[in-house]
């Protein structure tokens, strides 16, 4: 686990408990790269006994604004972020434990750069990708970022 992984799922059971309960982790954070789990259980599921699209939602944004969060942080500047846009397919049932990994951390540079360059909000999209144990897709999902320079 990167170091900074730790301080992530710390901030999760105080901001937001919601995934924390649900058993969201962020096992992975470096610049380009992130990746969370979450294991299918009583508290996460849905009535057909898998994971709820929520939980699997919560992870996949985690991997995402994760980055987000570090870049921001890392740039010195006071910035607000927010998913503007998502959308997600879910290709198999989720049962076990999901990983989420997104290797988009490439896209927000660019997007924090002009937004302290210009002053004005800049979106970007990034994906996460879902898989189970067996290496199977269970679920994708996309998030369109806006970041703003704050006032």
């Amino acid at each position: 686990m990167a170091a900074s992984a730790g301080k992530f799922n710390s901030f999760l059971f105080f901001k937001l408990p919601s995934a924390w309960w649900c058993g969201v982790r962020l096992t992975f954070l470096n610049d380009s790269r992130a990746v969370t789990s979450v294991k299918h259980k009583w508290i996460n599921q849905n009535p057909f006994n898998s994971m709820f699209w929520a939980v699997q939602g919560m992870a996949a944004e985690l991997s995402t604004g994760a980055m987000v969060i570090q870049k921001i942080r890392a740039s010195g500047k006071k910035i607000s972020m927010l998913v503007q846009n998502n959308n997600a397919n879910f290709s198999k049932k989720a049962t076990g434990r999901i990983t989420f990994t997104c290797e988009d951390g490439h896209l927000i540079n660019e997007a924090i750069e002009k937004t302290i360059a210009t002053g004005e909000g800049q979106t970007f999209w990034m994906k996460s990708v879902g898989v189970n144990t067996d290496g199977v897709v269970v679920s994708t999902f996309n998030f369109e970022w806006t970041v703003r320079l704050k006032k």
